[in-house]
């Protein structure tokens, strides 16, 4: 009843979140926020120190960092949005005035946008799969830390369970494109054809690199060297990929293959360049096109590369323009992956309204129960109704008058 007199139907909610992504930050800026898993979990760790915040989870990838929260203290939102602002300034030590790349949603909005993430609703490339596998890491991450707890595991998990639905159901990921595989699309445009090109992989042994090296495998055949900082990385890829043929180099030797590549890519999770300007341009004698993709943030390669001369320079907001027309394509299955949103959306409220309303319907049961040992079961219904009759509104009084509807029907069912 005490829910019920809400006027709104989920008002209950406190669950936060506070973005940046390739939709509101440059690249630029985005590169400040790329938090190694160490970083993700003291930043996560000072958050739920504060009394306002009993759960967290941040979601890192190449192209957004987010932070879910929840908290008991259902009119602090301003509070905590402000506590997560200003901790994540203090971890990036930033002069400069960033506050309007970020973005705050509370609520229904925040429990919407993961449902969207997941689904890859809102990615670079609408569709793609690797995010759903990154926000599985990041709720993981968090759970292993005992950062997250009922509320914020059951959110991802609804949220989990409705992208795995959308994959199955629509078209939204039946031909799957990741932002690597633009990237690798991209290069080939500018190079020609990778088929027996010279093509060099930095990072292979990374979660993006292992995707780009299969693509590059599979459906451009190209004359493959591969290297990481991790020679373990290395091996396990060339164990998993015996039957391919590549040439594995040493990662100190790197820029003495520079000459010979057609196209250069890196996909790694360093803080420092990969490839930088000087370097290249000392190893560089022959003239003729090559293409530098760089798949990471914070940058591995240095834009100035760019710069030489039949070099194009590729970065992840490079390919937002090669994405867009990949996602007008997507735009029906986009459609009816909503539809399949809204279903799982209203599940986790419903649950999450009925979790939290736990007390009040105790409290109701007892005094039902109290009002049947003295005056029998009839006379106690009787007075349950009118005290709904009497103290909720006309939408909750509906709503309260369809769920009795239902649960008579599946009795009799």
């Amino acid at each position: 009843i005490c829910v019920g007199r809400r006027k709104e139907g989920f008002e209950v909610m406190s669950i936060q979140m506070v973005s940046i992504s390739h939709k509101t930050a440059p690249l630029k800026v985005r590169e400040l926020f790329a938090f190694g898993a160490d970083e993700q979990i003291l930043i996560l760790e000072i958050l739920n120190k504060h009394p306002l915040i009993l759960e967290s989870v941040m979601i890192a990838t190449c192209n957004r960092t987010e932070i879910y929260v929840y908290s008991e203290e259902k009119h602090h939102s301003k509070e905590i949005f402000e506590l997560i602002q200003q901790t994540l300034f203090e971890k990036i030590k930033s002069d400069a005035d960033i506050s309007d790349y970020l973005r705050f949603y509370n609520d229904n909005k925040a429990i919407r946008h993961l449902f969207e993430v997941a689904c890859g609703l809102d990615s670079m490339v609408i569709g793609e799969d690797q995010i759903l596998g990154q926000v599985k890491t990041a709720h993981q991450q968090s759970m292993e830390n005992h950062l997250c707890g009922t509320y914020l595991n059951t959110l991802f998990r609804y949220a989990v369970t409705a992208a795995k639905k959308v994959k199955t159901d629509t078209q939204l990921s039946k031909t799957p494109v990741s932002t690597a595989s633009v990237a690798v699309k991209a290069a080939q445009d500018y190079v020609g054809t990778l088929a027996g090109k010279k093509v060099m992989l930095i990072g292979c042994s990374g979660k993006i690199g292992g995707i780009v090296m299969k693509n590059l495998l599979a459906d451009y055949h190209p004359e493959l060297y591969v290297t990481a900082r991790n020679v373990d990385g290395v091996h396990q890829m060339t164990d998993e990929h015996h039957h391919d043929t590549y040439m594995q180099v040493p990662y100190s030797s790197r820029y003495q293959y520079v000459n010979d590549m057609d196209v250069m890519i890196s996909a790694t999770a360093s803080p420092h360049y990969t490839l930088t300007y000087d370097n290249v341009k000392k190893f560089l004698k022959d003239k003729k096109r090559r293409a530098f993709v760089d798949l990471a943030v914070p940058l591995d390669i240095e834009g100035r590369i760019g710069q030489l001369e039949d070099v194009c320079c590729i970065n992840i907001d490079d390919i937002s323009q090669k994405a867009y027309i990949n996602n007008q394509k997507k735009m029906q299955a986009a459609e009816a992956a909503k539809v399949i949103l809204d279903d799982y959306e209203t599940e986790f409220k419903k649950w999450m309204i009925f979790q939290q309303s736990l007390s009040v319907m105790k409290q109701v049961k007892r005094s039902v129960l109290e009002e049947c040992e003295h005056k029998g079961f009839e006379n106690a219904m009787d007075r349950l109704f009118y005290k709904v009759r009497e103290h909720v509104d006309e939408a909750a009084l509906e709503n309260f008058m369809n769920c009795l509807e239902l649960a008579v029907c599946e009795q009799e069912g």
